[in-house]
């Protein structure tokens, strides 16, 4: 039996396996590899969609289907399928109207499993579009006829972020939607239920996998549940404070190679699963 046979490691990918410039570390790359060759289970769980992810598929290539849309869906990336998925109810356009009524300024974008609309676009959507290289799509929100996994309110002023948030609270259906502000800049409306930890269970339950064998790592509030549902939960020392508090560990930070210390840590026995 391999040393790792059986163990399933999920990661964040922005501000946990990628450094500040988007990119993976050769170390964390080798320590990858070397986790897989002993029969470990590796994959990650974004909150972008699977085109958005793709960049970082073809350089770290796990070896499992990857967790996509801050837990809504399962994509597996060798047969270019959706395994699983949660579609957010057509609804939610009522409350996004509502919303660019009260903020017109702010940035919105739809995004599907394939790609992103960028409804409503400021310096931030730009930003977020050219970052990830996708197609400049638009269109109105309430013109799109696809089916469509969240929205996203974006914007470098955090003044707008927190009135989008307020607004929220006040409007009598917000509770038919979950919400998650994954980074200064993004504050995303989910399908109600959706997160990374229940992703967790269900990847898990895909695989076959005992939720005793998972690791999970990250680094914003949108990974504490994740964190709190597998085995050992993880954060990077430059994790949320949240994040922190649902870990079980802290280790080093995303630019100090996190992933290959974490290995490093198993490979000794320092880390028991």
């Amino acid at each position: 039996m391999k040393k790792f046979e059986g163990v399933l490691f999920i990661t964040d990918l922005d501000g946990t396996l990628l450094k500040s410039d988007k990119t993976v570390s050769k170390k964390n790359i080798n320590a990858i590899e070397y986790f897989k060759s002993e029969g470990g289970i590796f994959t990650f769980v974004t909150g972008r969609i699977p085109g958005g992810a793709k960049i970082v598929y073809d350089v770290v290539k796990p070896n499992a289907p990857c967790g996509c849309i801050n837990g809504g869906g399962i994509y597996d990336f060798s047969t270019e399928q959706l395994l699983w998925s949660v579609n957010i109810p057509r609804d939610v356009l009522k409350l996004v109207e509502y919303i660019d009524n009260k903020i017109p300024d702010i940035g919105i974008e739809v995004n599907l499993y394939d790609k992103i609309y960028f409804c409503k676009q400021n310096d931030a959507t730009e930003k977020h579009r050219t970052d990830e290289g996708f197609e400049m799509l638009t269109a109105h929100y309430n013109d799109i006829e696809e089916t469509f996994s969240k929205v996203l309110l974006v914007d470098f002023n955090p003044e707008n972020i927190e009135k989008a948030i307020e607004l929220i609270k006040e409007y009598p259906d917000s509770d038919n939607f979950d919400y998650i502000r994954s980074d200064d800049v993004y504050f995303e409306i989910l399908p109600k239920g959706v997160s990374k930890g229940k992703l967790l269970i269900k990847l898990a339950e895909i695989l076959g996998i005992k939720i005793e064998k998972t690791i999970a790592v990250g680094d914003n509030d949108n990974d504490a549940s994740m964190l709190e549902e597998a085995q050992i939960g993880i954060a990077v020392s430059n994790a949320s404070e949240k994040a922190k508090d649902a870990a079980d560990i802290i280790t080093v930070s995303n630019e100090e190679d996190a992933i290959a210390k974490i290995i490093d840590e198993l490979d000794k026995g320092n880390l028991i699963i």
